[in-house]
């Protein structure tokens, strides 16, 4: 069975889906623009302050340098701002805009509200920037497929995820100093 860890996978897909979300923060409205490929793997997430062409230009651009290259499809919702950012930084690459096309990326915002929840808000701009960039990459670590696993595979699997964090982190070290 697969695990489709984002860390198993051979890299990014090649059809980026794009969206953004508002997230108040000490009252003042931001928006968190995130692009995730076709699995569900994050590429890169940018909190701003507007919503226009220039913010999404920005973000675009953020992202192409972060991946080092471009997709072959893009997949957006209906805002005007991702037609004229696509055209000027990346014109050979096919744009898709529909309303329920996006459902990849829209689905992708759910852990991050969870989080946001538990947090009861985030205090600054630059700490949720921080903390989102970390946050995105390590939750799928600890989120399998589970619709995809028998309960015993998803035990296994997790307990395999746990050892792999605990090796990372170096938590198994400090528990047996202490």
């Amino acid at each position: 069975m697969p695990t489709d860890c984002a860390a198993d996978g051979p890299g990014p897909g090649d059809t980026w889906h794009l969206d953004e979300v508002f997230v108040r923060i000490n009252g003042v409205r931001q928006y968190l623009w995130r692009a995730v490929d076709q699995d569900g793997n994050l590429l890169d997430v940018l909190l701003q302050s507007k919503r226009d062409a220039k913010a999404a230009r920005r973000f675009l651009a953020k992202l192409m340098k972060k991946q080092q290259r471009v997709p072959r499809v893009m997949v957006t919702d209906k805002l005007r701002s991702y037609g004229t950012a696509h055209r000027q930084l990346m014109p050979s690459v096919e744009h898709r805009s529909h309303k329920r096309l996006n459902n990849r990326a829209e689905n992708s915002h759910q852990p991050t509200r969870q989080r946001e929840r538990a947090m009861k808000g985030f205090r600054s701009v630059g700490a949720a920037q921080r903390f989102l960039a970390a946050f995105s990459g390590i939750s799928p670590h600890f989120r399998p497929y589970r619709h995809r696993m028998t309960a015993a595979h998803y035990r296994a699997e997790m307990t395999v995820r746990f050892a792999i964090w605990d090796q990372i982190t170096g938590a198994a070290g400090r528990l047996a100093a202490a």
